[in-house]
């Protein structure tokens, strides 16, 4: 099968099939889908290693996660994957652990390979990611960072909505466990979190930073109680999780004995007894977006615009995890 095949197919010439590969944003976005349709259905491959030799580009991009055994990672892995083939790209997936050196050095390795790198809620400083973002095309994911293009979840609506919930059960003084040092979202979070209970005229406690994981929930358990809030709202759902787990052992039960929202709406959440309560994430449509503007940045290099930022909505999520202020009491 060859590129002449797939322009006969499609009805266009034999350069627009080659520009919808490498340079698509030259050709009509209609026009460019319905060749890389054609090109599907025929099972037609470019020539990886002439086209690199000729633009000098990679085809390949990279994904960094800071922890790939979180599980509101791989819907967006999955989804970036499938739109990177789609558009003739394949993506390297690297896993920082939440270590911050590690997260360099995989940067400067990657950059060694890739055109581009999507980075998903990084834990560097923001000056030393502008300094890496400056050698190599950058998207980030939940993280803001002046001159780079961003994908945004719109997590303090989510915070928002998620003491509005807490506020409407009757709940008057709530606490906030936050994520590791370093997050944005967590930032986020709590700055959202702390006006919208200020407009409820509710009380507030923020506990941590904390490990983003179910441990890092059940280490905050005692500082929860402590605090003698009724309703918590955590980072994620692992951390929901843990602490769930942690006043249990304690014989606190959710939701009689106080309640608790997470976020992110993953898998476990879902399987959690009780099932939790959480801000919905739109992780799916964040990995595609985020590799279509990264695909963007790397073939319009010095044409297009220099930096684009996308915020997605998010969503409350009530399930079994929250109740009314008179049966979540201490």
């Amino acid at each position: 099968m060859t590129i002449r095949d797939v322009a006969q197919a499609a009805g266009v010439h034999v350069s627009t099939v080659s520009r919808a590969f490498s340079a698509s944003h030259l050709v009509k976005r209609e026009t460019r889908d319905r060749v890389l349709a054609v090109a599907a259905e025929l099972g037609y491959q470019p020539n990886e290693t002439a086209r690199a030799l000729t633009t000098g580009r990679t085809r390949n991009l990279g994904l960094i996660v800071s922890d790939i055994a979180n599980p509101f990672y791989p819907p967006l892995i999955k989804a970036a994957q499938a739109y990177a083939r789609v558009r003739g790209y394949q993506v390297f997936v690297a896993d920082t652990d939440e270590d911050v050196q590690a997260e360099e050095e995989l940067i400067r390795t990657l950059a060694r390979q890739v055109d581009g790198v999507v980075l998903v809620s990084p834990r560097l400083a923001n000056d030393v990611i502008a300094r890496l973002g400056g050698d190599l095309p950058f998207v980030l994911v939940n993280r803001q960072v002046a001159g780079l293009s961003a994908v945004l979840m719109d997590v303090a609506h989510g915070a928002a909505l998620a003491v509005e919930h807490l506020a409407g059960l009757g709940h008057g003084h709530l606490a906030l466990v936050g994520g590791p040092r370093g997050s944005w979202t967590s930032a986020e979070m709590r700055r959202a979190a702390g006006r919208a209970a200020s407009d409820h005229g509710i009380r507030l406690d923020v506990i941590g930073p904390n490990a983003p994981t179910e441990q890092g929930g059940i280490a905050a358990t005692a500082a929860v109680l402590r605090t003698g809030a009724t309703g918590v709202i955590a980072y994620n759902d692992l951390v929901a999780i843990g602490l769930i787990e942690g006043l249990d052992d304690r014989d606190v039960r959710v939701p009689r004995d106080i309640s608790v929202v997470g976020v992110d709406d993953t898998v476990a959440g879902r399987l959690n007894r009780p099932r939790l309560t959480t801000v919905a994430m739109p992780t799916a449509p964040a990995g595609r977006t985020a590799v279509d503007l990264l695909i963007q940045t790397v073939e319009t290099a010095g044409v297009g615009p220099a930096t684009a930022q996308t915020t997605l909505a998010t969503s409350l999520v009530v399930r079994d995890s929250t109740a009314t202020a008179d049966r979540s009491a201490n």
